[in-house]
């Protein structure tokens, strides 16, 4: 029985087995997690329906049991910067967002260091969060 906000099993498996450096994705609901899964990654699939739950959500628990400090977005081709950086941005206090194209984006996600995959029901488009997973002090 844990009393922590972070119960999900595979997940909890997954970071107990990374460290630091390790990086977990949260993706949106049109990321195609299960073709650009990396060698290292567990996937983890959390889409119960539309909407459900959203990549902040799974954010908001995860830095409950983790320390991040890196975090990446894949950046649109053109346009203005997608709301959701924000939000990001407000959960991730002094953690500088960095920003790839999304072919470069797909490299990184899915690279060696990448040890978890979590896919939302997130429909917000560019709602991809890279975490890089930080030292406990």
């Amino acid at each position: 029985m844990l009393k922590q906000q972070l119960i999900h099993p595979e997940i909890l498996e997954a970071l107990a087995a990374a460290g630091h450096g390790s990086k977990i994705l949260i993706t949106d609901g049109n990321y195609p997690a299960s073709t650009m899964l990396g060698d290292n990654a567990s996937l983890v699939y959390l889409n119960l329906a539309p909407g459900m739950p959203t990549v902040t959500e799974v954010l908001q628990v995860l830095l409950s049991a983790i320390p991040i400090e890196e975090a990446a977005v894949m950046e649109p081709a053109e346009g203005p910067e997608p709301a959701i950086f924000d939000e990001f941005r407000a959960m991730l206090p002094g953690v500088q967002l960095s920003g790839y194209d999304r072919f470069t984006f797909y490299e990184e996600a899915s690279g060696p260091d990448t040890c978890l995959q979590i896919v939302t029901g997130e429909q917000r488009i560019y709602a991809n969060l890279l975490l890089t997973i930080g030292v406990v002090l």
